[in-house]
């Protein structure tokens, strides 16, 4: 019986980890094992930071809406709780986006914010 080799799969696999490698600097993109820790890292990272990037950016959106109540002397906490009050719900993301690009939409929302906490 001859002997069957794996070449044609192995050769493809590396190929593959190599072509994920391309704009690296030096043996990491030339040797293979190099190559495929520092992919690997790299597929680690993409993973970890797709669940961080929702975390990063609830915590802008609310940064800035932060800012923008405390311009018209409320904090985030109390501008929140008046629009629950209100029976206003709108979502971080927008409102944050208000708050950058109509800040005149922002004030009557406060208002409407203070309005609800005062009754």
């Amino acid at each position: 019986m001859s002997r069957v080799t794996n070449q044609v799969a192995r050769h493809k696999k590396r190929k593959k980890v190599r072509e994920a490698a391309k704009g690296y600097t030096g043996s990491r993109s030339k040797l293979y094992r190099s190559a495929k820790n520092s992919v690997e890292r790299g597929w680690r990272y993409a993973y970890r930071d797709r669940r961080n990037r929702k975390r990063d950016f609830r915590r802008l959106w609310i940064t800035r809406i932060n800012a923008a109540a405390r311009q018209h002397d409320l904090s985030y906490s109390a501008f929140i709780n008046g629009l629950r009050t209100a029976g206003i719900e709108l979502n971080r993301k927008s409102l944050a986006d208000l708050a950058v690009r109509d800040p005149n939409a922002f004030g009557d929302l406060v208002a409407v914010a203070k309005d609800a906490l005062a009754s």
